[in-house]
């Protein structure tokens, strides 16, 4: 950085100083935890030696507060050294889709987008809600949105796939058992002078007027964008701002992101399933199950977590389940087949 010609370059300044800040964060994790490892040894020090039975108990309470402390921060710092992608560190755009079933899909999917975001307010995690379409009568159809933070996408690319749900409908006047399902697809966010070249012979652009509040907040200009990537097929819109340009740029920047991971997808193996594997937003695909009826169980497929408290998990703690899937943990097929 003391160079002089450190500046010349404005994308590989970026990269160095993302690059530093993120050693930066690896070497403040160490050192916090040499020192917290220090005062639990200077607590077993101190217990040895400390004969007075009220004072022992008080050390010991202590002691075992600091040692949880401990045992969490070591936990996250594990956990960071599994982002071991260039690509994990980078912000996430995340694509929820109803699947077949009309108003009870929609509110399954409204669900799921309250659930991320709750997980993103925990993290300190940003979201900016760039694209929605309500559904009939309640809920969404789909949404796009992005949740900027450091490690957003190393974190939140685990939960790619098909959601379950399995409730008594609040729909049904008969108050019969719905069995719902949601996809939901996670893309690491390029940066704006990602070099991914896309030709305007192979683009469409389409304007319209964004949905919104009635009234004097109604927007009265077509400043929603809709791109079209012709020889994909992939469509991305962006309505979240009055301004018809930083709506483009948003869709075009979301736009980059797909196109990247489509081909990253061709050359990772480890990740070329991540499209085919999804299939269909219906039975047998999903990769995790919420039960609300008759019991009440959240299960992942892949890993086997689980949880009975279904309610912390829709409140957004999704933590276990996301620790479970970075760390490799995986589960015969029988074992995931045992819900079905």
């Amino acid at each position: 950085m003391a160079d002089a010609n450190f500046w010349n370059s404005r994308e590989k300044a970026r990269a160095t100083l993302a690059q530093l800040s993120a050693i930066r964060n690896k070497l403040e994790a160490i050192q916090t935890l040499t020192r917290q490892i220090d005062d639990l040894k200077a607590y077993g020090e101190l217990l040895a030696a400390e004969s007075d039975s009220n004072e022992h108990s008080k050390l010991e309470g202590e002691a075992h507060q600091q040692f949880e402390q401990t045992r969490k921060k070591f936990n996250d710092f594990e956990l960071s050294m599994l982002l071991s992608r260039p690509e994990d560190a980078k912000n996430a755009i995340l694509n929820i889709h109803a699947g077949a079933g009309g108003t009870e899909a929609h509110d399954w999917a409204d669900m799921l987008l309250r659930m991320y975001r709750r997980y993103c307010e925990r993290h300190g995690f940003t979201v900016e809600i760039t694209d929605i379409l309500p559904g009939e009568g309640a809920g969404i159809k789909s949404v796009t949105f992005l949740a900027s933070g450091l490690n957003a996408y190393g974190f939140l690319k685990t939960e790619r796939g098909v959601h379950r749900l399995v409730r008594i409908s609040p729909f049904d006047s008969n108050a019969r058992r719905h069995t719902s399902f949601a996809s939901l697809d996670v893309l690491a966010e390029l940066e704006e002078e990602a070099e991914i070249e896309i030709l305007d012979k192979d683009l469409r652009i389409d304007t319209y007027r964004s949905s919104g509040a009635g009234g004097q907040h109604v927007n009265k200009t077509d400043s929603a964008v809709r791109m079209t990537h012709i020889p994909t097929g992939i469509v991305v819109a962006c309505q979240n701002e009055r301004s018809q340009q930083k709506n483009r740029v948003t869709a075009m920047r979301i736009l980059k992101s797909r196109l990247h991971e489509m081909e990253m997808d061709k050359k990772r193996a480890e990740m070329e399933k991540h499209y085919s594997e999804k299939g269909d937003i219906a039975f047998g695909r999903h990769i995790r199950s919420y039960v609300l009826q008759p019991y009440q169980m959240v299960k992942d497929r892949r890993t086997g977590e689980q949880t009975s408290n279904v309610q912390a998990v829709l409140d957004g703690e999704i933590d276990a389940f996301i620790e479970a899937s970075l760390k490799g943990k995986k589960v015969s097929d029988s074992d995931a087949d045992e819900e079905e």
